[in-house]
């Protein structure tokens, strides 16, 4: 990918070790330059009375023949790691890069010379009582029950109880006491101004704001600027895909959900919903971060309009009801109106007979084109079958997305190395998908 680099480093408990840029591709011939040139003077240094162990991961050019033989005439000064397959999210070294490459919501410290790294010891925060906590323990309290009996009633402390009856009893109240400590570092009226900001644009970044208010006299980091943020209670979370509607597509999905807003879940039950997908090996869609409240992540601002079908490496076509999953076939050629009659001809019958769909089942599939021309809605009137009307451009309407979803994380952790594998997975991960 453009922009990026390839590297390989090494580390232990005591000390940060080489990290090199690897400017070839990673071959095993590759691998034993770097294991001659630094492995080896690395862990000599370190571990000079030979009782050193060292960790590498699975990748394919770690198992050859060669590099192992070159490990084992090395063994007197430290022995190879045993690591699990398709484990490299075990090493702790993933740590490392995801400091390196800023991902890292922790701030941790590595140190390079001292030989005991003994955690700082922090004191956990008490969750503050809510407001009507606290007037239901001064309310128990006048009522003359006991600290301890409040306390078990609600669910706190008998000493937090004490201690809160005893605030009220000098301060006559149950409103939190202005704390000691500095100030914020952003004004009320500065916190306006940036929540307004993202208000209007979403997208904006902390480093706009963080500018934005030095602008205006006031210097603070971008962790400052998540924090207020936050207690605005606004997060930066990853824009949504969704499609990209036009004003008639609104008006149609309006129009389909007021239609079936009072459908009985019986009606529900017996729909057979399909749709095809494509899976990626290492497929990364791109993000964008917004700031946003709660249950508005679907707010056109707060969302990425893309259109169907990117790219992939297997085209897969699947369907299910209520009562769980139907067949999940790929599909080898090219999509075309032929194609996918004869999908539907040798699995979905099949498929609502393995569900056991009750008379008069209705089959759904969205307004690809292969699915609207005139052959298609004739095959399918000839066959008798009932075809829900679909909106335009909904296809994330469909909840079978939810399988693909669930299927995708599936097939992604078991991490295939090739078509054959991918598809064998696919095939293993989608009969292991729950009923319910």
């Amino acid at each position: 990918v453009e922009g990026n680099v390839m590297l390989w480093a090494m580390f232990c408990w005591e000390t940060l070790g080489p990290a090199i840029h690897v400017d070839v591709t990673l071959t095993r011939n590759t691998y034993l330059s770097i294991a001659a040139d630094h492995v080896h003077p690395f862990m000599e240094m370190v571990f000079p009375d030979g009782c050193g162990l060292f960790q590498q991961d699975n990748e394919p050019f770690h198992k050859p023949k060669m590099v192992q033989e070159w490990f084992d005439e090395h063994n007197n000064q430290f022995k190879v790691l045993t690591w699990p397959p398709n484990s490299p999210d075990l090493s702790p070294i993933e740590y490392l890069w995801d400091v390196l490459d800023k991902k890292s919501p922790y701030k941790r410290h590595l140190s390079t010379t001292s030989n005991s790294q003994t955690p700082n010891s922090t004191m956990a925060k008490t969750k503050e009582l809510s407001k009507d906590t606290r007037n239901k323990i001064v309310d128990l309290h006048q009522a003359g029950k006991t600290e301890s009996a409040i306390g078990k009633q609600l669910g706190v402390k008998k000493s937090t109880v004490g201690a809160f009856i005893r605030k009220w009893k000098t301060y006559k109240t149950t409103d939190n006491l202005p704390r000691s400590g500095a100030p914020r570092k952003i004004s009320p009226r500065g916190v306006k101004m940036i929540t307004r900001t993202v208000s209007k644009n979403p997208r904006t970044t902390r480093g706009d704001l963080v500018n934005d208010l030095q602008r205006a006299g006031t210097k603070v980091t971008k962790a400052t600027i998540s924090n207020t943020l936050r207690r605005q209670g606004l997060k930066s979370c990853s824009a949504r895909r969704v499609p990209l509607l036009k004003p008639v597509h609104v008006r149609a999905r309006l129009k389909f959900a007021r239609e079936h807003l009072d459908d009985p879940e019986e009606d529900w039950e017996n729909v057979i919903w399909s749709d095809e997908t494509k899976i990626e090996f290492f497929g990364k869609n791109s993000t964008c971060r917004v700031w946003r409240r709660k249950n508005v992540e679907l707010h056109p601002k707060n969302t990425i309009p893309t259109v169907k079908h990117g790219g992939g490496n297997i085209m897969l076509w699947g369907c299910f009801s209520a009562k769980g999953p139907g067949r999940l076939i790929r599909v080898k050629e090219r999509m075309n109106g032929a194609m996918y009659r004869e999908i539907l001809s040798k699995n979905l019958l099949p498929s609502a007979r393995a569900l056991k769909m009750k008379r008069g089942w209705v089959f759904q599939h969205d307004n690809d084109p292969k699915h609207t021309a005139r052959a298609m809605k004739e095959w399918l009137r000839k066959k008798h079958f009932k075809v829900l009307e679909w909106p335009s451009q909904s296809p994330d309407l469909n909840p079978i997305e939810n399988l693909w979803r669930e299927l995708k994380i599936r097939v992604a952790q078991r991490q295939p190395q090739n078509i054959t594998a991918l598809e064998e997975i696919c095939m293993e991960e989608w009969a292991k998908l729950p009923a319910t």
